[in-house]
């Protein structure tokens, strides 16, 4: 028996080294989706909450030793708090400088000071000069205590993984083995794996990464959803095969950057560092669209929630209706695409006969289909069929506004409505949303046709383009009256 049970535990030994082997040395034990991570980026928000409480408290203790309150009081902390956003002090990028960071916090306080002292004496006399050197000096102790308490926290977080983004290459060449090689050394992101068409020329791996694939493989690999960045790595002179790979990857929603593989080593350090540096603010998104992303996502959660409370009861008629028509479940789910091609689970009040659902959608509904129920019908034509989705909006899986999440493998005149148009995947670039853009111009319920999946295409990519908050709320606005006046479409 002992030797029965030495020879399992070296053949599962054998089988976890070879597993690991393809996995590749930068593969975190649990793959973590894009989505799920860009929350972690909330911590920067959460950072600058405890600057504004500690220089609170920091702006409390100068008074009560001044003896008095003062307008540079008051004041100054939310003057150090912009100082240090324009002045970049929430970057918190893997290869920031210490001192850079406390230099740029010695200068928010005592940038703040200097501003608030000229604030006070506009509104009093003649405010001591002490105490915005004291406002100064206890500004740049707190932010230095606070900033090497952020530190510490980061570094953990990212030795566990939880704000490390993740990237594949395309394209084995030298420029592909010095990225590999840098991020090895500082473990700053994750190179899951290589594609390149040259695969057997190439080998099964690169510095321990394993190749994947070709660059056509990589369309509907199930890795996309975990990638934050596709790197191409070719010659600058193969702009012939640069043009070929543009037009390949074309329909992946990822964001794709090029490293060119030069012989300017300076140059190429540099383009590197630009790849491989993703600050706090970038995992979140695009650093110029921050606060947008926070503002609706917070509006999210906040109506989504309000929602589901006031709705409690609508919910509770609706499920003993659907109960009392016919026979099966109250809720159906379905797998449908999500931001990056994600796979999540929607939730629908079921509308359909439980024998008859169809879970990839290879026949949408049609006027009169005889699988709609009878309240099924009802909640088709008013949407109401839609709404557990606010729970998909809480989980952060979608947005209250956004393109509607369709079914994967969805089928339009039998063919896969994902690969009739080219850009089909750019709509996942974002969370989908209950409503849309598309949804209040008309474009709503089954899309049968090329045309109509087209038409649904551009509506999306247009708001994907020119999304904001004041969009987001006309959007919503324009919701319901559109729903109850529509008559022709069909649900």
């Amino acid at each position: 028996m002992a030797d029965d049970g030495g020879a399992a535990s070296s053949r599962y030994t054998t089988e976890d080294a070879i597993a690991q082997e393809r996995r590749g040395p930068m593969r975190p034990g649990r793959l973590q989706s894009v989505r799920k991570r860009l929350a972690g980026a909330s911590i920067a928000r959460l950072f600058q909450f405890g600057d504004v409480l500690g220089l609170s408290i920091a702006a409390m203790l100068v008074g009560w030793w001044a003896g008095f309150a003062q307008p540079i009081l008051i004041a100054a902390p939310l003057l150090t708090l912009i100082l240090m956003l324009l002045v970049g002090g929430y970057r918190m990028g893997t290869r920031e400088v210490a001192w850079r960071r406390y230099a740029q916090i010695l200068a928010a306080s005592f940038g703040a000071a200097l501003s608030a002292e000229g604030l006070g004496r506009l509104l009093t006399s003649e405010p001591p000069l002490r105490v915005g050197l004291t406002w100064a000096i206890a500004a740049s102790a707190t932010l230095v205590a606070l900033h090497l308490l952020w530190t510490m926290c980061l570094a953990r977080l990212r030795r566990r993984g939880f704000l490390t983004p993740n990237i594949i290459i395309i394209g084995a060449t030298v420029a592909a083995e010095r990225l590999i090689e840098a991020a090895l050394q500082r473990r700053d992101v994750n190179i899951l794996g290589i594609f390149d068409d040259r695969r057997d020329r190439v080998g099964p791996s690169v510095h321990g990464v394993p190749v994947l694939g070709s660059a056509l493989d990589l369309l509907d690999h199930r890795v996309l959803p975990f990638i934050d960045r596709i790197v191409i790595t070719v010659p600058e002179k193969a702009s012939d095969r640069i043009a070929q790979l543009v037009r390949q990857l074309a329909p992946i929603p990822n964001p794709i950057v090029l490293l060119f593989d030069g012989d300017d080593p300076v140059f190429e350090a540099k383009a590197m560092g630009r790849i491989t540096d993703f600050g706090l603010a970038q995992i979140f998104g695009t650093p110029k669209r921050t606060g947008y992303q926070v503002a609706k996502r917070a509006v999210d959660l906040t109506l989504s929630l309000a929602a589901a409370a006031a709705l409690a009861p609508l919910f509770a008629m609706i499920a003993a209706a659907i109960r009392l028509d016919s026979p099966g479940p109250i809720f159906f789910r379905q797998r449908r695409y999500g931001y990056l091609n994600e796979e999540i689970r929607v939730w629908k009040f079921r509308s359909m006969r439980a024998d008859a659902e169809d879970p990839t959608a290879s026949r949408q509904v049609s006027a009169g289909d005889d699988r709609v129920t009878r309240v099924g019908g009802f909640l088709r034509k008013t949407s109401l069929d839609e709404l557990p989705q606010i729970f998909n909006v809480v989980r952060g899986e979608m947005s209250l506004v956004g393109p509607r999440p369709h079914a994967i493998g969805m089928l339009t005149g039998g063919a896969d409505a994902s690969k009739l148009v080219e850009s089909y995947a750019h709509r996942h670039r974002i969370r989908p949303g209950l409503t849309g853009w598309a949804a209040v111009n008309g474009s709503r319920g089954p899309v049968d046709t090329p045309e109509a999946v087209r038409h649904r295409v551009a509506l999306d990519l247009q708001y994907v383009e020119h999304q904001s908050l004041w969009l987001d709320l006309a959007i919503m606005l324009r919701t319901v009256p559109c729903l109850l006046g529509d008559s022709v479409a069909v649900r």
